[in-house]
């Protein structure tokens, strides 16, 4: 397997399309249509098996101080080989290169996330999340999902932060 991670193309879009639909058939990932991808292409890091997608994940600003990880998925068949690990890693990377302190995610997969250094959150400590797309989401009155977040670095020991105040 000759795994490469890199910033998603406009060639990437029929499939990240079809990876993302996958995950919106079993009502665990919001759809996106291929129109707002080809838009919102530069948030999306791909990873490719050679020739093939095998992978994706996307950063959305939040807020000056916060990104979420969305659109997060893996082909059947490579799970469980650290690729979804691979990706958090590049996204919480491309997170700090921004200058963006917080990372957070909604997920059925709050195991994963915790093995990948997130903490589980109670999800109305983000405002702007609820805001930007709880508002929109047929689950919104009785969202099953979890939050969790992640600092992009450790803090120094003089600005130490319990999760709830983040």
């Amino acid at each position: 397997m000759s795994v490469v991670c890199r910033k998603a193309q406009l060639e990437d879009v029929d499939a990240l399309f079809e990876l993302i639909q996958g995950y919106a058939a079993k009502g665990i990932m919001l759809p996106r249509s291929r129109e707002v991808l080809i838009r919102i292409i530069d948030t999306f890091l791909v990873v490719q098996d050679g020739d093939r997608l095998i992978g994706c994940g996307s950063l959305c600003r939040l807020g000056s101080d916060l990104v979420e990880i969305r659109s997060l998925g893996i082909v059947d068949g490579y799970k469980g080989q650290g690729i979804g690990s691979l990706l958090v890693d590049a996204l919480m990377e491309e997170a700090g290169v921004q200058g963006i302190p917080k990372v957070m995610a909604l997920t059925y997969e709050a195991a994963f996330f915790q093995k990948n250094g997130f903490k589980i959150v109670d999800k109305e400590i983000f405002p702007e999340k609820v805001w930007t797309d709880c508002v929109h989401c047929p689950k919104q009155h009785c969202c099953d999902e979890i939050a969790v977040v992640r600092l992009t670095e450790p803090l120094a020991v003089n600005e130490q932060l319990s999760f709830a105040q983040i």
